[in-house]
């Protein structure tokens, strides 16, 4: 896979807001996606924030395998690293312990005891730290939506007298070579980056070998092919998306599977393990 440059306009003044605001705050919040949580990391997020504690959400944890989450807990817990908490800002799961984690953790980084205690949060495009305000503040106050990149500009939210949040516009970092394919499939990054193909065609080579199983009950597959462009074929034969001339329609068939994973539709399901397995282009 190619080497992608990305780091538009809107990525440049995100980071310059976030630099800014990192003298206000006690602690930094980051959002990982459990289903890839090594590709979920921003580089340039943990250099920004070097200077604060951090408290490592692992949000969508209801649509990861639970399975290769356990195993991250214990590649967390080798590393020495603090583990993260395992939320679901959709269901609420594990919502209700982060007051009481940023408090903790923030201890005697805060320059004002009597003050709230006051975070950022950061986190890749598509993360769910819109959503996750929502579910802290306990109505729908900040805009959500699927599309990475819709909040752009830096908020403060009160979600307690204890506690204030910062909301960060998504931020990448400026170029990603292993990442992308996983990016892109679970929305971090725009369609329009990378081949709607490739990155399906790959997403279902990853799945045929992980798990074979959910293609035979979504896609109706018998026997799945061997190759990304094999698969894609099937799935969008098997469902019906076919465009003039009887040739595959790549884009219906793309949006479909893309939808199906990121609904859960197609069970719960890591990108990721800590023990190797992962993409044939990592």
């Amino acid at each position: 896979m190619a080497r992608v440059q990305w780091f538009p306009g809107h990525m440049a003044k995100a980071r310059r807001l976030i630099q800014g605001s990192l003298k206000r705050v006690d602690l930094v919040i980051e959002v990982l996606d459990a289903r890839a949580p090594k590709s979920s990391v921003n580089p340039l997020l943990r250099e920004l924030a070097v200077s604060k504690p951090i408290l490592t959400l692992l949000n969508k944890d209801d649509l990861a395998d639970p399975i290769a989450t356990r195993l991250w807990a214990d590649w967390y817990e080798k590393e020495g690293i603090c583990l993260p908490l395992r939320i679901s800002a959709k269901t609420g799961k594990g919502v209700s312990e982060i007051p009481a984690s940023c408090k903790s953790l923030s201890g005697s980084a805060k320059i004002m005891p009597r003050k709230p205690t006051r975070a950022l949060l950061l986190g890749i495009p598509n993360s769910g730290k819109s959503t996750l305000i929502n579910r802290l503040i306990g109505r729908k106050r900040v805009l959500t939506g699927a599309m990475p990149g819709l909040s752009r500009g830096l908020r403060l939210v009160a979600i307690s007298r204890e506690l204030e949040i910062y909301d960060s516009p998504g931020l990448l970092w400026h170029k990603f070579e292993g990442p992308g394919l996983v990016l892109a499939s679970i929305g971090a990054i725009k369609e329009t980056i990378l081949p709607d193909e490739e990155v399906v065609g790959e997403l279902l080579y990853y799945i045929s070998r992980i798990y074979p199983a959910s293609l035979i009950r979504n896609y109706n597959l018998k026997a799945p092919g061997n190759t990304p462009h094999g698969l894609f074929e099937q799935v969008a034969m098997s469902r019906g998306c076919i465009g003039a001339g009887a040739k595959t329609d790549i884009r219906r068939t793309a949006q479909l599977v893309l939808k199906d994973l990121r609904g859960g539709k197609l069970g719960r399901m890591s990108l990721e393990w800590p023990d190797g397995r992962g993409w044939r282009s990592d």
